[in-house]
C-alpha cells in the first residue's frame, strides 16, 4: 500500500519522534510506501529513515523552495512547483492518508485533503494519528462541527482518529482491502 503522511519537518521531542519511528518500522517491515514531502529533516527524516531501514519504499514530493532539504536518497522524488501541486501529487500517488503531528502546514494539508474527501473528490481512508494526544482539540471541534450540522456526512465517514500507529495502520489495511 502507498500510504502518503503528513507530519512535521520540525526537530521534535522523544514523546512525537519515539511514536513515529515505531509507526515507521510498521509500514517498512509492512512492504509498505511512505508517500511524503520528501524532507530530510525533522520528523520527516525520521519517518523515511523508520520506512528505508525497515525494508521499505520512499516516495518524496518537495517544493523547488525546500529543494535544499530534499531526501537525496529516497527510491523516487518529484519536485512540485508549489504547495498546490505537490498536495494534489502526494494524494494521486498514495491509496491512504495518515496525518501526524505537525504544525499549520499539516494542518492545511490535512484540511484540504478532509474537505476533498467530503465532497467525494477522493474515498481514500485518512487517519489522524492522535500521538500524545496531539489532535484531542481538533477531534473536540470535528465532534462539535458534526453534532451542530456543519458536516455534510458522519465524521467517521471522513476521518479515523487513531491513538498508536499499530491502530492507524490496522484501520488502513482493512480499508484499502474492502475497496
Amino acid at each position: 500500500m502507498d500510504i502518503c503522511v503528513f507530519l512535521s519537518a520540525a526537530d521534535l521531542d522523544e514523546r512525537y519522534t519515539r511514536p513515529a519511528r515505531e509507526f515507521a518500522e510498521l509500514l517498512g517491515k509492512g512492504g509498505h510506501t511512505l508517500v511524503w514531502g520528501g524532507s530530510d529533516s525533522g520528523l520527516m527524516k525520521v519517518v523515511a529513515d523508520g520506512v528505508q531501514q525497515a525494508g521499505g519504499r520512499l516516495v518524496g514530493v518537495s517544493v523547488e523552495f525546500l529543494g535544499a532539504v530534499a531526501r537525496p536518497n529516497a527510491d523516487e522524488m518529484v519536485v512540485a512547483k508549489d504547495l498546490a501541486e505537490r498536495k494534489a501529487l502526494l494524494l494521486a500517488k498514495s491509496d491512504a492518508v495518515v496525518i501526524m503531528v505537525g504544525g499549520t502546514g499539516t494542518l492545511d494539508e490535512a484540511t484540504e485533503i478532509l474537505e476533498l474527501k467530503k465532497h467525494a473528490l477522493h474515498a481514500k481512508p485518512v487517519v489522524l494519528l492522535n500521538t500524545a494526544g496531539f489532535y484531542d482539540g481538533l477531534k473536540q471541534q470535528f465532534q462539535r462541527m458534526e453534532s451542530e450540522g456543519f458536516l455534510p456526512l458522519p465524521l467517521t465517514d471522513l476521518v479515523f482518529f487513531a491513538e498508536d500507529g499499530v491502530g492507524a495502520l490496522a484501520y488502513l489495511e482493512e480499508s484499502v482491502g474492502a475497496r
